[in-house]
């Protein structure tokens, strides 16, 4: 019988977090949380329907947002500067060939040292905002207790040419993650609260 009931709570637990993608207007609402304020009314948003990345809204900005995957718990959105959509649309379509995230890494660094994959700028900028799911109103599209990590991309630099430690010398403070590489990017993860 432990068997069965443990099934039961292992598949209402998937299910939970296997739901329908919020309408079109609650995912554009909570995406932009991600983005600075003067950027949120211009953006572009992506967002997801039948479990595909599609266009929600197209903006006139610099700024594109990437709404909420429904098959995750929590919330996790992202705004970045529009350099970088060529490698995002790249992972993309990685994902939903199977790809898991080092054959994405791997082939992305491929196709970038072959001059096959545009990067972002240099200094471009992403801001991923995250909240557990027990602080997401997903009628209404409000979410409370959030917390936003941020991340400047500098293709190729390494802690030698930027400075940068290797890990954070404190809470807050920057560092440099994925050196080397075509992924390599200031990490800037302010202390929580």
């Amino acid at each position: 019988m432990k068997p069965f009931l443990t099934l039961i709570l292992i598949s209402l637990s998937f299910s939970a977090f296997c739901q329908q993608a919020p309408s079109k207007e609650i995912q554009i609402k909570l995406a932009l949380l991600a983005a600075p304020e003067d950027q949120r009314a211009e953006a572009t948003v992506y967002g997801y329907q039948n479990g595909e990345i599609v266009l929600l809204r197209k903006g006139s900005n610099q700024t594109i947002c990437l709404g909420d995957d429904p098959s995750r718990e929590g919330l996790s959105v992202s705004c970045y500067h529009s350099s970088a959509q060529p490698f995002m649309e790249r992972g993309w379509a990685l994902r939903k060939d199977g790809k898991n995230a080092q054959e994405i890494f791997n082939t992305r660094e491929a196709e970038a040292k072959a001059g096959k994959l545009q990067l972002p700028d240099q200094g471009s900028v992403l801001h991923a905002l995250v909240a557990d799911e027990n602080d997401v109103n997903w009628a209404t599209g409000e979410a409370q207790n959030t917390y936003t990590r941020s991340v400047v991309y500098i293709p190729w630099a390494t802690a030698e040419s930027t400075g940068l430690p290797l890990k954070p010398a404190g809470p807050g403070l920057p560092w440099i993650m994925d050196p080397g590489t075509h992924r390599a990017h200031i990490m800037i993860n302010p202390a929580r609260n």
